[in-house]
């Protein structure tokens, strides 16, 4: 595990901390809110995921930012209290969370049988109950920068489509719970939502096979109103204007998904 790095700069820069920021869409986040100022906290779950964290890591640090490696499993209450105040001590402050974790499983939905109630539960853990967790063990530090929650819902929880039934539930329950967070924080926290529709090289990319992903971007080209993938870039930059450019917005789910939306 890399450790976090002596600061070389002043501690007035605005910091983030930024959960699955290994891969994917959090990853995306790093960079991006780096190369506009931002000092940036990049997390790893294990081992597995340490040398992907390590390589954002030193991508943000290339961009002037300060960045720091957090071991993080959004699982345990514990893990996430240690993660907020490691970065908080190291940085001084922080000024935005931004909940990227998330799992799933491809599960058609009609089969019933297929979706455990260990998967239901592991889905609910990570993505609804997760983003809880590093909400209420960022709370203190973000209430006193003014601070700013971006939580990655997804359109499945607003339509009931996606990966699994389980997956589509959790990130319902991922824009339930960011309204009523926004209720409970305000005015000190602001809290929003993206709600993306399929994006490339995001989380279904890594849990199906080349054939299976293939043909699912087929299908997504050429159903969509807009018919392109949405990239994890485009993710972080909204969730950067929810961030740093739009003080009015809380509570809101912003959907970015090519018009998917507009099938059903």
């Amino acid at each position: 595990m890399t450790p976090p790095p002596a600061p070389t700069r002043p501690a007035d820069r605005p910091v983030v901390l930024i959960t699955g920021s290994a891969t994917g869409i959090g990853a995306a986040c790093a960079r991006h809110f780096a190369q506009r100022g931002w000092d940036v906290g990049v997390t790893t779950l294990g081992d597995h995921t340490a040398p992907l964290a390590d390589a954002v890591a030193a991508d943000c640090r290339d961009a002037g930012a300060r960045a720091w490696v957090l071991p993080l499993d959004v699982r345990a209450d514990a893990s996430c209290r240690h993660a907020a105040d490691t970065l908080v001590a190291g940085a001084g402050r922080l000024d935005a969370l931004v909940n990227c974790a998330g799992v799933t499983r491809l599960v058609p939905h009609h089969d019933l049988e297929a979706l455990t109630d260990e998967d239901f539960t592991r889905t609910y853990d990570v993505n609804l109950v997760g983003s809880f967790r590093m909400v209420r063990a960022c709370r203190a530090p973000l209430a006193a920068a003014a601070g700013s929650v971006v939580n990655l819902a997804s359109i499945a929880g607003v339509s009931g489509v996606g990966s699994s039934v389980a997956y589509a539930a959790s990130k319902g329950a991922v824009i339930t719970l960011t309204k009523s967070l926004a209720r409970a924080l305000a005015p000190a926290i602001r809290v929003n939502a993206i709600a993306p529709g399929y994006v490339a090289d995001g989380l279904l990319s890594r849990t199906v096979t080349p054939e299976q992903l293939a043909e699912i971007e087929r299908s997504y080209r050429e159903t969509q109103p807009v018919p392109r993938l949405i990239t994890p870039p485009e993710i972080a930059a909204l969730a950067y204007v929810l961030c740093a450019e739009a003080p009015g917005m809380t509570g809101e789910i912003v959907r970015l998904d090519n018009g998917l939306h507009l099938r059903g």
